[in-house]
Parts: structure tokens; C-alpha cells; sequence
């Protein structure tokens, strides 16, 4: 989902044909976005009439489609960038696709996200901890230590965020 994310971002600041829009996916993120990720959202979206694709002439070449975000496509982006749904929380790339477009959020949405963030990653704590605890092995201890570590720096950065996004008010739609 963070595809579709990251895509209807994009499209939301104005119309691309596929392959500027997957570079800029790549240049904003850092993700890598290949063809056959690219193309099968694409006509997903025209499918569900949150895009739509137009023909653009090329002199030589064969036309190249230019897609654009519809009214459609600007509420299913919304509802994606709202929900965080438990099942896709702690997943870092879902997370950051949604923290990128908190500028669309109200902070009030914002927060909701963070909250379901968190509580992944606190669970995700918790049970590396008592993993840890069973541990006999020290490298693999170690290694639940480095991961336990890495989701308190994790928690300490959700916190930072909460205040930003409470004080971020006046950037909300």
C-alpha cells in the first residue's frame, strides 16, 4: 500500500506520465519503484476512477501516457494518508509514506496515525524483550538488544513528532 501512497502523492501535486512519476517517487523517498509496480497501480487507479490517463502526442514515438489525480483519487488519498491500520503499522515504509503527506492531514489525523505507529512498535518492543529474556545464545541476545535499541529510538522519534504535529497546525490543508 505504501505504493499507492507514495503515487497518489505525487499525482496530487500535479500530472506525470509513468516514468517521471516513478522517478520522482524514487527521488522524494528513497524507494526504489520498479515497472511492474508502477504500471499495475496505475491502471488500478484509471480502474477505480482515481486517475485518469491521457494520450500525449510524441512527434516520432509512439504517445506517452500522462496521468492525473481525480477528485476520487484526492479522497482515496486522504483516507490512505488517515488510516494507519494495525496490520500495516510498524512497517517502516508504510509509516514514512503516511508521514510524508501529513502536510494534507488535520493534526487531530496526524496523531492517529502516530498513536497506531506506536502502539506497533511498543508491542514489537515488548516482545523482543522477552525474547531476549529466553535468550541462552549472547549473539542472539545481542541482536534482540540492537532491535529492542533501534525501536526505543524509534518511540523517542515518534514522540518528537506528536509535538510537531500538534504545533504543525497551521500546515493542515
Amino acid at each position: 500500500m505504501w505504493i499507492d501512497v507514495l503515487l497518489l502523492t505525487k499525482l496530487a501535486e500535479r500530472p506525470w506520465h509513468g516514468y517521471e512519476l516513478r522517478k520522482q517517487v524514487e527521488e522524494t523517498s528513497g524507494r526504489a519503484l520498479s515497472n511492474n509496480s508502477l504500471y499495475p497501480a496505475l491502471r488500478r487507479f484509471a480502474e477505480a476512477g482515481a486517475v485518469t490517463r491521457t494520450a500525449e502526442p510524441q512527434e516520432g514515438r509512439p504517445p506517452r501516457h500522462v496521468y492525473a489525480i481525480t477528485d476520487v483519487g484526492r479522497e482515496m488519498l486522504h483516507d490512505l494518508l488517515a488510516d494507519l491500520p494495525p496490520e500495516l503499522a510498524g512497517d517502516t515504509a508504510e509509516f514514512l509514506a503516511r508521514l510524508a503527506g501529513f502536510g494534507e492531514l488535520t493534526p487531530a489525523e496526524r496523531l492517529r496515525v502516530l498513536d497506531a505507529q506506536e502502539q506497533a512498535v511498543t508491542a514489537h518492543r515488548e516482545r523482543m524483550e522477552k525474547l531476549a529474556a529466553g535468550q541462552t545464545d549472547p549473539w542472539s541476545r545481542l541482536v534482540l538488544a540492537e532491535v529492542g535499541r533501534r525501536d526505543e529510538d524509534e518511540l523517542r522519534w515518534i514522540s518528537s513528532l506528536r509535538v510537531r504535529a500538534a504545533e504543525a497546525e497551521g500546515e493542515s490543508r
